[in-house]
């Protein structure tokens, strides 16, 4: 049984910059490891692959915690779920410090994907408490802490690990919880009960969400795809400059780590446009900005500025789009914004999974070349789907 809200909630300010830092500390979570893979595996005495299975628990736990712990956000007082999931994770992240076995850590970071819910709790409650004419800034202000938070958290588990070891980034990872789940407690309001029935029809309740809202559909095919796009760029940039033309390694690659930095830029703005012109308007632009990256892309294979070009306009068309989708998600139905959240997040999840793996295989068919052939397919989808909801409409 569902209730409706009647009311909206009114955001300081303040309030909005908050869930923003909120967002970007805890999504944090889910990268410290991967700069610090090599001293794990020499610490635990196991081999790469071994090691690999580390940062691929730590997804696969944030995929499992989308689809069973995120739609508990419409059955349960918003504010005291995202508290206790703070400090769930905070004893997943003490349980990453105290590790001293490679089964121990890959436990913890299952737990540490699980529980890394509050990125996904805020979002859709920030959407929730926020007007029709704002919810769109309100959306693009929190991504752009989510990307800060992504984009600077393999840099400081980076510095942070090099100078007190890698135990001392989980140990400091623990503690800004404690401070954000005490934080939160304080600033966040109180929000309304939205689902009243069982944990089972909550889940039920998903599937009817995507047989009866077409636009869900659409904006999730949208969202897998854009997603599958951008892994795609990132699965396969490290074989493209080590090629010899380019000479490159690992540090250049994390260089280009800083374009995401046109995301973040992007958000609050795209934010605007969707409230100005409608979130439709967005998502074509978005879509519109992409598919010229991709064409830039397909010329650069021997270019480090048109590459630097490329990516960065790529990232500006992913973000505008997926904010544009989320904000004509949280739009369909005030009493189910955790669970639609669920489904967009957890397609835009999978599809990056996907582009991933297709850009690597299409690398060895035919490198450079064969990757742009993924970006193309994935943006020709991407943007039938959104045609097709055009015509709908």
């Amino acid at each position: 049984m569902t209730t409706a809200t009647t009311s909206h909630n009114k955001l300081s300010a303040t309030t909005v910059w908050i869930m923003a830092i909120a967002t970007g500390l805890s999504v944090a979570n889910l990268y410290y490891n991967q700069p610090l893979l090599a001293d794990l595996q020499a610490d635990f005495g196991v081999t790469v692959k071994e090691i690999g299975v580390i940062p691929t628990l730590t997804q696969v736990g944030y995929a499992l915690g989308m689809l069973f712990l995120v739609p508990l956000g419409d059955m349960f007082e918003r504010r005291r779920l995202i508290v206790i999931t703070s400090m769930l994770v905070t004893g997943a992240l003490l349980l990453a410090a105290a590790s001293h076995t490679l089964w121990m850590m890959t436990v913890a970071s299952l737990l540490i994907g699980l529980f890394t819910m509050v990125p996904q709790l805020i979002i859709p409650f920030a959407a929730h408490l926020a007007d029709d004419k704002s919810r769109g800034k309100v959306i693009g202000i929190i991504m752009s802490g989510l990307l800060i938070g992504i984009l600077l958290s393999r840099t400081l588990a980076g510095f942070v690990g090099s100078i007190f070891g890698w135990r001392a980034v989980f140990y400091f990872a623990a503690g800004l919880m404690v401070v954000l789940a005490g934080c939160l407690t304080f600033v966040l309001p109180k929000s309304e009960v939205t689902f009243t029935g069982s944990y089972g029809k909550l889940l039920k309740s998903i599937w009817t969400l995507i047989k009866e809202e077409p636009t869900l559909r659409e904006s999730a095919v949208v969202g897998a795809m854009i997603f599958g796009v951008f892994s795609s760029i990132w699965a396969t940039l490290i074989f493209l400059l080590s090629e010899p033309h380019f000479g490159y390694g690992a540090k250049e690659v994390g260089l280009f780590g800083l374009l995401g930095a046109a995301g973040a830029m992007a958000a609050p703005v795209v934010g605007r446009v969707a409230d100005k012109k409608g979130p439709r308007t967005g998502v074509a632009i978005g879509l519109a900005v992409l598919a010229f990256s991709v064409l830039i892309l397909w010329f650069s294979g021997a270019s480090l500025w048109g590459l630097i070009a490329g990516i960065f306009i790529l990232d500006f068309g992913i973000q505008a789009t997926h904010i544009s989708n989320q904000t004509r998600v949280f739009a369909l139905r005030a009493d189910a914004r955790s669970r639609l959240n669920t489904v967009y997040m957890f397609s835009y999840f999978m599809g990056g999974a996907l582009g991933s793996l297709l850009g690597s295989y299409a690398w060895g068919l035919g490198k450079w070349n064969g990757v742009c052939v993924v970006l193309t397919v994935g943006t020709l989808i991407s943007l039938f789907a959104f045609w097709m909801g055009r015509k709908r409409a």
